[in-house]
C-alpha cells in the first residue's frame, strides 16, 4: 500500500502551481529541447549546446509570460517555445528587434 506524502498540503500546492503554469513550463522545456537538437543536427559543439539551449528555454519561459500583454492566449506558449527553439537566440533577437521597431514606429 502506498504511503501518504509527508506534507499533503505542499504536494497539493505544487500540483496546483504546475497546473496553472504548465503552458509556460512546457514552452521552456520545448524550446530547450528543440534548440539542443537543432544544434546537434547542425554539427554544433557541446559548449554551444550547453549555452544556447538553456538560453532558448529561459527566453521562451520569459516570452510566454508576456503573451497576455500582446493579447495572445497563454495556451499558445508551447508554439512560441518551439519557434524560439527553432530560431535560436540570435534569430529570436532579430525577430523581436524587427517587431518592436515596427511597433515603436507606429506610435
Amino acid at each position: 500500500m502506498k504511503r501518504m506524502p509527508e506534507r499533503p498540503d505542499t504536494w497539493a500546492w505544487l500540483a496546483a502551481w504546475l497546473e496553472q503554469n504548465w503552458p509556460a513550463l512546457y514552452a521552456g522545456i520545448l524550446a530547450l529541447t528543440i534548440a539542443a537538437l537543432r544544434i546537434m543536427y547542425g554539427g554544433g559543439t557541446l559548449r554551444r549546446m550547453a549555452v544556447e539551449a538553456p538560453l532558448c528555454g529561459a527566453l521562451a519561459l520569459a516570452a510566454s509570460h508576456g503573451l497576455a500583454l500582446l493579447g495572445i492566449p497563454a495556451s499558445t506558449a508551447p508554439f512560441f517555445g518551439g519557434v524560439i527553439g527553432l530560431l535560436g537566440v540570435e534569430g529570436t533577437r532579430a525577430a523581436a528587434k524587427r517587431f518592436f521597431t515596427r511597433k515603436v514606429e507606429q506610435l
